[in-house]
């Protein structure tokens, strides 16, 4: 993963590849951001005008190369796009910066180290940068052939080795902190990246478990994995149903990440169908060949249970993680089967494909039963909530209002788009089930809001909880954008991240 460094260095005497620095979209035409003063002083003040002739106007995401001026060690600088102009007195917004920083980093592939003079106005602003730079120069290489040689990625091009934020002030503990935060909560999100990006033969149920396993020892998790046996013996009738028809059995894992200080509790649930055929209500043409990513939920919930316990937060944080494999065979569940959850609830299964539903009501309850202060789901749970909110927005339900909102808001201060949903009562009566107490499927229209409220009959008595539907953001089949990459993307991570700080700080509605 590329080093992140902070650096007082002037830009002209820096040893590097390339020299990045930011250009705002002004009302008369590009400007240079602040951080790039010795640069542009370097061009005798014309670098704005330099940069329009070159077809430079400051777009978000715009990237512009030209030569360094004389007498610069760096032999590039190269220019990426801010959006507009901040008003005066305003700074840049912290996305704005991670997003810059992410396609700059991106564009570097192949240099051994550049140096980012991007505006820094705080140390939280270098946590930032630190944060695009790391998310951007994220590249999956473990099945392509380069990728055996010396980390290259497809082309040749080894991912950014160095990146220096220039401005930053390295003996200064909050920059510091800001920029190791920025490390932990890039190398688990990154981490989640590759398990969603794996391929399904080689993550299985068990598979996914070693890894998490591997982790906790890593980091003092104290880790708890149910297998076939063990699920069977609890009672685990939602994991198991959809678990039945594969070769390979599920998994229920349980990751409790402890504080001494801690004084909230929190239970993160992930949805973990390592790959979703649909069972015997098969996928139609077309729909299957991105279906590894359908335990992005337990990915992302996995890799915040890490970066919790690496950055030390004063909070207990549990992570559960329902892992099944979803196919069709003469053992598979069928439409019609009645399921026995762990809760002891009895499921009519109407359509085998909505078994995200299933794991994750097993794995509530399983996290209620310890009572914690809330729970939050993470699910590419439904098609419904694409075609609402698009592929880069996700939604955010919940049983009290105030949480949905603090939720929320979290995901919109660490950049992860998400919109608040209601949970409309009168959807629930599409699920009455004249055999069991409830049915897996309701009414089509409003199908993700019929999910959270299916979701919502398996959460304790009083206890608060969000859920999390990533369908649409957990798995990019457009090109990469801002620090975003093709394929898995981690979505949620930062979110749960930062509803922990919030928790740990006493902060949390």
């Amino acid at each position: 993963m590329t080093a992140l460094t902070l650096s007082t260095a002037a830009a002209p005497g820096l040893r590097a590849d390339a020299i990045v620095i930011g250009v705002a979209k002004g009302a008369k035409g590009p400007s240079v951001a602040p951080g790039a003063e010795a640069v542009d002083k370097a061009y005798d003040g014309r670098l704005a005008g330099v940069l329009e002739t070159l077809g430079a106007s400051g777009a978000e995401g715009e990237v512009t190369k030209l030569p360094a001026p004389s007498g610069f060690k760096a032999p590039v600088v190269v220019a990426v796009g801010l959006g507009a102009e901040p008003g005066k007195g305003a700074g840049y917004d912290a996305e704005v910066l991670r997003r810059a920083a992410g396609v700059a980093a991106r564009a570097l592939a192949g240099a051994k180290k550049a140096a980012f003079a991007l505006p820094l106005a705080e140390a939280d602003d270098a946590g930032v940068v630190g944060e695009g730079v790391l998310l951007g120069a994220y590249s999956f290489d473990a099945y392509k052939e380069s990728g055996r040689d010396a980390g290259a990625k497809g082309g040749g091009k080894a991912p950014l080795a160095e990146a220096a934020l220039l401005g930053a002030k390295p003996r200064d503990k909050a920059y510091k902190a800001a920029v190791e935060r920025a490390a932990a909560v890039a190398e688990e999100l990154n981490r989640a990246r590759d398990l969603v990006n794996t391929p399904p033969n080689d993550l299985n149920p068990e598979a996914f478990a070693a890894v998490a396993q591997a982790a906790a020892k890593e980091h003092g998790i104290k880790v708890q994995v149910l297998d076939e046996k063990a699920l069977t013996k609890g009672g685990y009738g939602g994991i198991l149903g959809v678990g039945a028809g594969s070769a390979s059995g599920p998994r229920l894992v349980k990751l409790s990440y402890t504080s001494p200080k801690a004084k909230k509790s929190l239970a993160f649930v992930g949805k973990g169908i390592t790959y979703d055929s649909g069972g015997i209500s098969l996928k139609p043409a077309g729909h299957n060949e991105t279906m590894k990513c359908d335990m992005a939920g337990a990915a992302a919930v996995f890799a915040a249970v890490v970066a919790a316990a690496r950055l030390g937060l004063e909070a207990n944080v549990t992570g559960w993680l329902a892992l099944a494999e979803n196919m069709p065979s003469g053992s598979a569940t069928r439409p019609g089967d009645v399921l026995r959850m762990f809760s002891g609830k009895t499921v009519e299964v109407l359509n085998t494909d909505a078994e995200g539903r299933l794991v994750l009501a097993d794995a509530l309850w399983a996290a209620s039963q310890e009572k914690p202060d809330a729970i939050i789901d993470v699910a590419t749970l439904t098609g419904a909530m694409m075609l609402a909110l698009g592929s880069r927005t996700y939604a955010v339900m919940a049983n009290d209002d105030a949480f949905r909102s603090a939720v929320h808001e979290a995901a919109e201060e660490v950049g992860e788009p998400a919109w608040p949903m209601p949970l409309p009562e009168h959807l629930r009566k599409g699920m009455d089930s004249p055999t069991a107490d409830i049915a897996n499927m309701g009414e089509r229209m409003g199908g993700g809001l019929v999910a959270g409220l299916f979701l919502r009959e398996f959460v304790g008595e009083g206890i608060t909880w969000a859920h999390l539907d990533i369908a649409g953001p957990a798995f990019n089949e457009g090109g990469p954008f801002g620090y975003t990459p093709k394929g898995g993307t981690g979505t949620a991570v930062r979110t749960l991240v930062r509803v922990a700080e919030l928790a740990a700080a006493g902060e949390l509605g």
